[in-house]
Order: structure tokens, then sequence, then C-alpha cells
């Protein structure tokens, strides 16, 4: 009984350094980390219209998710969400989309399609635009926002008006104001 009590305590001492323990996360901590995550992502100077990034605040922890066209974007938002006070891990899953000509041309007939469509022009407006277009081996999925059902309805028919593309998964939500 004794060995046991002594090899548990040598247990505990040796491993005591590798055991973080839980401490609590103020909710104004998890809202700032997350807002800041976003802002660091949307000031990324290679993020454009066919990236899409994610950010999962998770106490201290961010998971990172979405689709890149470059890898040097993958590493990028990466190494910004790091730099953010109070961060102390990011698990990094964003998927590094294949390099393909047929997809490069299929992102601008897409781009054309929607942001060049007179009723849809107003979302080719911001800076950052809030309609994202994901090509992945002529399969296209749709991230983002729009104002209305109407103009997510608008968004696939000219979507799947394209030629060339395979499929089309609409994701896009209806945020009002």
């Amino acid at each position: 009984m004794r060995s046991k009590l002594l090899a548990s305590a040598i247990l505990l001492v040796l491993f005591a350094p590798y055991v973080q323990a839980q401490r609590p996360v103020p909710p104004q901590a998890v809202e700032r980390i997350a807002k800041e995550v976003r802002h660091e992502i949307l000031m990324l100077p290679y993020y454009g219209v066919f990236d899409n990034i994610t950010g999962e605040v998770s106490g201290y922890s961010v998971t990172l998710m979405g689709q890149v066209t470059k890898p040097t974007l993958k590493r990028d938002a990466e190494n910004a969400v790091k730099s953010i006070e109070g961060v102390e891990k990011v698990v990094n899953q964003i998927e590094v989309l294949p390099l393909s000509p047929m997809d490069d041309g299929l992102r601008m007939k897409l781009y054309r399609a929607i942001y060049g469509y007179g009723p849809l022009e107003k979302y080719a407006m911001p800076v950052v635009k809030p309609i994202r277009i994901i090509v992945k081996n002529g399969n296209l999925t749709l991230e983002g926002v729009v104002d209305s059902e109407a103009d997510k309805n608008m968004v696939n028919i000219r979507a799947n008006g394209v030629a060339g593309v395979f499929s089309v998964t609409n994701h896009l939500k209806v945020v009002k104001g």
C-alpha cells in the first residue's frame, strides 16, 4: 500500500508540469479573441474572394478552418492569430485547394456571373466581398452573407448557369441590416 502511494506521488511530481490546470475563461475574453481573430483574418493582404477562413474560439485556443487558394495564406493566417494577446494555442485545419487551371477559369467566370450581374453589384462594392466563391475540382461552395432570401436564390441561379460547374452548394446566410 505504501509503495503504491509513493509511486503515485512520484508520478504526480514528474508529470505535474505537463498537466495544465483548466483556468476559467471569462466570456469577455472569448468575445474579444473572436473579434480579433476575425479582424486579423480580414486584414491578411492576400485574403480574397476565392478564400474562406473561419475561426472557432474555445477558451484560449483557436481553431482555424476553411479553404484557401495559396499555401502561404494558410501559414499567414496561423501566424496572425498566434500574435493575438491571450491566444495560447492555434489549431490550423485550413485546407489548401489544389492548383488547377480549370478551377481558376471557373473562379473568374463565377466572379463575373455573380458580382457583374446588375441586381447583385451592390455586393461588389465592399473591399472584403461578402460572398465567397470556393471552387474545388469543378465543385462550387458559396459561403458568406447576403441581404435577402431573394439575393441568395439569385446568386444560386447565377452560379448554376456557369458552364463547367459540376455542383453548387449554397451556404450563404441571410443577414438583415
